[in-house]
């Protein structure tokens, strides 16, 4: 059978070692443990370049207003610095006057706390703070080389896993924070779901959830996939492991230290509208919403999403991946939040590649982000600069030019899981990935 490319930025690509394979090209498709050891050594390229994209920060200790100007900045390093997170793990366990104070999720804070404990004592906070950052950028490194093996391992196309590996948002955003953390546990935790490990599977999830919350959204579609399949007895117990895993973390963080347990929920609940949130529109006009206007604004988001992912589920004609439902809600929540972070972007990655998404689509969302994440930076600087600094109205642009591509993602896979043809209950239940959605699809060097 032939081989094609049918991608056009793939084929475009493809020049560069001699054009796509010709029509009567016959081969088989590399084995997916080939094709993760090739990527993985493409993953640690662009670690080196999200890095070197940090050199400046790295210079000064991120800090100052180079951070911003350079468009450096990075919050694990800033944690390190303001939060106290040299205190250590005891001290963040004990809680009381003068334990770190993190403000992340339970799972989350842990880590962070963890390895700030590795950090060489001696010199002064803004080496530390660096060599913080770089036992981050370790730990980040092997965290996107387990998501790519996860999804070289579980989808359809192994070479999809290159929306990982090689995505410029990673080198934008994937070292700003610990967010891949939950990236990765909520991957491996779907990863066990398709390869129906049902208690490995809520187990997994349950850890996402203690690192981020958007893993609720997958158990949710998860649920919602069942329902349609009438196997909601079966996945009671990955529903009843994820829970118990996320309540047996946080409760007994809330019995060493209250605070550290139920802040990061706390606040949320009481903040206003952040960056990247449309909800800060009136805020950049002078008319800020209230916080309860904010909150209740993104609970209905969550009711949306959920709404919206319920419909693809139940009323397609065939039954979407846990990866499309996942990815329209999670895409939802993302835009209609009280704020969407720079680094927040990196949930979409493994969902993306997952649903094989064509890569022009991947690159415009990835353009939108990266003008996003230059404007962002240039408006914190205009606090301090202001003739320097962007406008409010520009970055009001570039914000929502960013919610309108993740939109657009949610809208292709959408589009696609409605339209696809065949049986009427064509994929499985466990599948992330799904068959082949047609011709448009082949990528894949079939060989028969």
């Amino acid at each position: 059978m032939t081989g094609r490319v049918d991608d056009p930025v793939v084929r475009a690509a493809s020049e560069v070692i001699g054009g796509p394979r010709g029509r009567y090209v016959v081969s088989r498709e590399l084995p997916w443990v080939l094709t993760a050891a090739v990527l993985s050594a493409l993953t640690a390229v662009t670690a080196g370049l999200a890095v070197l994209l940090r050199a400046p920060c790295l210079r000064t200790g991120f800090t100052g207003d180079t951070q911003f100007w350079s468009a450096c900045y990075a919050d694990l390093p800033t944690a390190y610095r303001d939060a106290n997170l040299k205190a250590g793990v005891a001290a963040y366990l004990q809680g009381g006057d003068g334990a770190p104070v993190t403000g992340q999720p339970p799972l989350t804070g842990l880590v962070l706390t963890a390895v700030a404990s590795l950090t060489p004592d001696g010199g002064d906070l803004k080496t530390r703070a660096a060599w913080y950052f770089a036992l981050w950028s370790v730990l980040l490194t092997l965290l996107l080389l387990v998501i790519v093996w996860l999804v070289a391992s579980s989808a359809a196309r192994p070479f999809s896993a290159a929306h990982v590996a090689l995505s410029p948002v990673v080198v934008l955003a994937g070292f700003i924070s610990a967010d891949l953390l939950g990236v990765a546990l909520a991957s491996a935790g779907m990863w066990a779901w398709s390869r129906r490990h049902r208690t490995l599977a809520g187990v997994l999830l349950g850890l996402a959830m203690g690192a981020r919350s958007y893993p609720v959204l997958i158990l949710l579609a998860i649920v919602l996939l069942a329902l349609r399949a009438g196997r909601l007895r079966e996945t009671g117990r990955t529903v009843g492991y994820a829970l118990l895993t996320f309540g047996a973390l946080l409760s007994a963080l809330w019995l060493l230290n209250h605070g550290a347990a139920v802040s990061p929920y706390t606040d949320w609940a009481s903040a206003s509208a952040g960056y990247g949130s449309p909800w800060l529109l009136p805020q950049l006009a002078g008319h800020p919403l209230p916080s309860g206007a904010v909150t209740a604004l993104a609970v209905v988001g969550w009711l949306v999403a959920l709404l919206v992912g319920a419909v693809l589920a139940l009323a397609s004609a065939r039954r979407p991946t846990l990866a499309e439902v996942s990815l329209v809600m999670v895409g939802l929540v993302l835009v209609t939040g009280k704020s969407f972070t720079v680094q927040s972007s990196v949930w979409l990655l493994p969902l993306i590649a997952w649903c094989a998404i064509q890569w022009r689509d991947h690159l415009i969302w990835a353009g939108a982000e990266a003008l996003n994440f230059v404007a962002v930076w240039l408006t914190i600087a205009a606090t301090t600069v202001p003739d320097r600094g962007m406008p409010a109205p520009w970055y009001a642009f570039f914000s929502m030019l960013r919610v309108v591509a993740v939109l657009w993602l949610v809208a292709v896979v959408w589009l696609r899981a409605r339209e696809r043809r065949g049986a009427a209950d064509g994929p499985e239940m466990d599948d992330l990935a799904g068959p082949l959605a047609g011709a448009e699809d082949a990528l894949l060097v079939r060989f028969s």
